[in-house]
């Protein structure tokens, strides 16, 4: 890569995270950790407003931009690549997004690029969620993002049925099946569940707040300690 190809794009790295580590730039564009010290003192000489400081962790300051990055060949075959796998296995109202955001995309892009990524022998065949579960999907997601409990009836992978309120967390796809990751009020813990095995669901007037102990990051926190309990005795917890 051409140092400014590679100054252009960690200013790109920098600018979509709130804090990036010189350890994380160095990963992603395979330099050493002192080259990114470098770049980033002479971008800061250069004018640009990049805060903090080598071994803290560095962001843009506010008021800066850069023109659109153009997109590579392969970064364009990326962008068709994930939409049509989209179509197959995100809800209906994300599914359409991504194809509204790759029909703007797509015709700004040089003739080579946009024929190379049009041109994608990658499909994602209409085999994945169907219609219930892909309406499901998007009920869940929405309830996530507003913070709003869930009312379902759910059936077990034994097919026994029961009735949960629910605080949900978080979505989770695992390359065949969603799952939500939520807080049970009845149970008082987190629990999974299946989207495909939601035969009802209704979205709550209640919202809910984070609490110690029922959040998202204390569920993926309790994971890793399962994972690493796992590794350590070679059993599952």
């Amino acid at each position: 890569m051409r140092r400014a190809d590679r100054l252009f794009h960690l200013v790109q790295l920098i600018r979509g995270r709130r804090l990036t580590t010189a350890a994380f730039l160095a990963g992603r564009l395979e330099v050493s950790e002192r080259t990114i010290y470098r770049d980033v003192a002479d971008l800061q000489h250069q004018g640009v407003p990049i805060e903090g400081e080598a071994g803290v962790g560095y962001r843009l300051g506010a008021g800066f931009d850069l023109p659109p990055m153009m997109f590579t060949q392969d970064e364009a075959k990326a962008l068709v690549a994930s939409v049509r796998l989209a179509e197959a296995w995100l809800d209906p109202a994300l599914a359409r997004a991504a194809q509204d955001a790759l029909g703007k995309i797509l015709p700004l892009l040089p003739v080579d690029a946009r024929v190379a990524a049009e041109s994608l022998a990658i499909f994602a065949p209409a085999v994945g969620l169907g219609p219930t579960a892909q309406r499901t999907l998007q009920t869940l997601r929405e309830a996530v993002q507003s913070r709003r409990k869930l009312f379902i009836h759910y059936r077990d992978q034994d097919d026994k049925p029961s009735e949960r309120i629910l605080r949900p967390l978080g979505c989770f796809y695992w390359g065949k099946v969603w799952t939500l990751a939520a807080w049970c009020e009845q149970r008082q813990d987190f629990r999974s569940f299946r989207v495909d095995r939601v035969s009802f669901v209704r979205t709550l007037d209640e919202h809910f707040r984070d609490e110690p102990g029922r959040t998202l990051a204390d569920l993926l926190r309790r994971h890793e300690d399962e994972q690493r309990q796992w590794g350590a005795t070679g059993t599952a917890p």
